[in-house]
């Protein structure tokens, strides 16, 4: 059940307290019996959004395929902070494959375990941005191509934090990184450069594609389910705040997930062989003002005299995202 579907019984909130919905419409986080798939012990900054976003999706596999699940991760932030020689943090099967190979390795496990006949375990393959949408990128279009029965995570925290704070293909216009223009008539991040692999996951046609972001868990939790009812290759693009590389405060990561979903910045949709199934719709509408003034590699916006001119193309670009996948309240378009 997505998470649309929960009443709130306190007008004005977004959250919906466990104690107050049947026990089958609790989020897997607030189960006793949930599997902690990444434990204690990592050394995530504080409010990392990845570690929460790994935490979930995780827990959430765990319960779907009755704990008969093996992770394949990438190189990036969640395999350097989750595995410090020699501890780990991970409590099921676990490797780590190269920045570029996640998931051609993700593959070959599946294929491994189908030619030991072994098709009640599942594989779940995950990185970041740098390793998804940048330098796996290929080997992930590969997966796709095959129809590799693997469910492939994004966590997407917009740049390559674990390295320095550089731009990747999903740091999003005017965002200023480590190697982004600090001066000049358009500061921060070209506009239309980078890549939509939600869009270009559906264009495979897989069985299964989905955004989500860990402001709303039961929904994020859900997708993961989901995604586990399909054979094939699915995709999951996760949308998860960095408060060290983004400026941001460590207690906003949440604020910024739902902030960046109610804008239209990051549409929040299930699609089947290629065509849209579901959408999340906004819920209360917020400028793009709102969730760009928390973080300072926007600040150059706000400045003395700013750039009310990036602010607007931002504002756009939001614009369409809801318009093309009608993510207002219907009767609101």
């Amino acid at each position: 059940m997505a998470f649309q579907e929960i009443k709130l019984y306190q007008t004005g909130t977004f959250v919906a307290g466990n104690r107050l919905l049947d026990p089958e419409q609790r989020s897997v986080q607030a189960r006793m019996g949930r599997s902690n798939s990444l434990t204690s012990g990592h050394r995530a900054c504080q409010g990392c959004g990845e570690a929460l976003g790994a935490r979930y999706v995780l827990d959430a596999a765990m319960r779907a395929t009755d704990g008969k699940l093996l992770a394949v991760n990438s190189t990036g932030c969640l395999e350097v902070f989750s595995t410090p020689y020699p501890e780990s943090s991970w409590q099921l099967p676990w490797l780590h494959s190269l920045f570029g190979n996640g998931p051609a390795v993700a593959a070959g496990v599946a294929a491994a375990l189908r030619a030991r006949g072994r098709d009640d375990i599942r594989v779940i393959g995950q990185a970041g941005d740098g390793g998804t949408v940048d330098i796996g990128f290929g080997t992930l279009s590969g997966m796709f191509e095959r129809n590799d029965d693997v469910l492939f995570v994004c966590y997407d925290n917009e740049g390559y934090m674990n390295t320095g704070v550089q731009r990747s293909g999903a740091t999003p216009p005017a965002a200023t990184t480590a190697n982004t223009k600090a001066l000049g008539p358009e500061p921060g991040n070209a506009f239309g450069q980078g890549k939509n692999v939600p869009l270009i996951a559906m264009a495979h046609e897989i069985p299964y594609v989905a955004t989500a972001t860990v402001a709303e868990l039961r929904d994020l939790e859900y997708k993961v389910e989901r995604a586990m009812s399909f054979r094939g290759a699915r995709y999951l693009h996760v949308f998860v705040p960095c408060p060290l590389g983004w400026g941001a405060a460590s207690a906003d990561t949440i604020k910024l997930a739902r902030l960046v979903k109610e804008t239209g910045m990051f549409p929040v949709f299930e699609a089947e062989r290629g065509e849209v199934t579901e959408v999340s719709r906004i819920r209360r509408q917020v400028p793009v003002e709102d969730y760009l003034r928390p973080q300072r590699r926007y600040a150059h916006l706000f400045g003395d005299p700013g750039r009310p001119d990036s602010v607007a193309r931002l504002q756009a670009s939001a614009d369409r995202n809801i318009a093309r996948f009608g993510l207002l309240p219907e009767g609101d378009a």
